[in-house]
């Protein structure tokens, strides 16, 4: 884990990407930290995600999990951290002593790290409409992003359009379906056409509408293509046809439409 994570992040560096996401469960937060310190580039030109797990609800469990993660990475501050998911309200009370004790008050925790310096922006990942409303009850500060699946299979519109309203960013991670859907007969037709990989048909259609795409390889070549998508555009014709193939379709997890509120 600790050779290809450091070894694929100097890669995207080298490439030219400098956002980085991570996550506590991911376990490699030093490595992300190690690889951003032996890239050479300036901190303020890298941007870091990392995210909470949900064993971490709590007011003084989360914000000694910030804490560790800024330990873990090595750096002074986080430019974004998430809520990895909403999980179960009824595990949080049974587990962290009481009801009040869990949504509301692990996102004190964040806002707290926020207005101290630690993290510069906090959001959310895998929320629905209703969990994010549950949020804006108790919220002093709202999530700026909902990190969630988006790919032309699985495209969320009634989510992603209350997202919009609300002025909350949309990241798409698993743009390219985790490699599942990548010869697809439908974008293949439409990549071969354009002279293009389908993986960088799926990250311009993502960035077309709008959001910050999250795509994630360890190979040099794929990490090249993928970051060379803005030399060309896909018609609107194009994005209909990608529209068209909506289908409901996760390709792992769903805590979007199974995590209670």
């Amino acid at each position: 884990m600790y050779i290809l994570t450091l070894f694929g992040i100097l890669l995207q560096f080298q490439v030219g990407y400098r956002h980085i996401d991570t996550a506590q469960v991911y376990g490699n937060e030093a490595d992300v930290g190690l690889a951003c310190k032996q890239s050479g580039i300036p901190r303020s030109q890298i941007y870091v995600t990392t995210k909470l797990w949900s064993s971490q609800w709590g007011y003084d469990r989360a914000t000694a999990a910030i804490k560790s993660s800024l330990t873990r990475l090595g750096l002074d501050y986080v430019d974004l951290m998430l809520l990895h998911h909403p999980a179960d309200p009824n595990l949080r009370a049974e587990t962290w002593r009481a009801l009040e004790d869990s949504k509301d008050q692990i996102w004190r925790a964040l806002e707290d790290a926020k207005d101290q310096g630690l993290l510069k922006s906090i959001g959310v990942s895998n929320f629905s409409e209703a969990h994010i409303e549950k949020l804006l009850l108790t919220a002093k500060h709202k999530p700026v992003v909902n990190q969630i699946e988006i790919h032309p299979f699985l495209q969320r519109r009634a989510l992603v359009k209350y997202c919009q309203k609300q002025g909350i960013s949309l990241q798409a991670y698993s743009p390219l379906t985790r490699g599942i859907r990548l010869n697809d007969a439908s974008l293949k037709f439409l990549a071969d056409k354009k002279g293009i990989t389908t993986a960088q048909l799926l990250i311009r259609w993502t960035i077309q509408k709008g959001y910050i795409t999250l795509p994630k390889s360890v190979n040099a070549e794929r990490q090249f293509q993928n970051f060379n998508v803005t030399s060309f555009e896909l018609s609107s014709e194009e994005m209909d046809s990608l529209d068209d193939l909506e289908e409901g379709w996760v390709s792992g997890w769903d805590p979007v439409a199974n995590d209670p509120v």
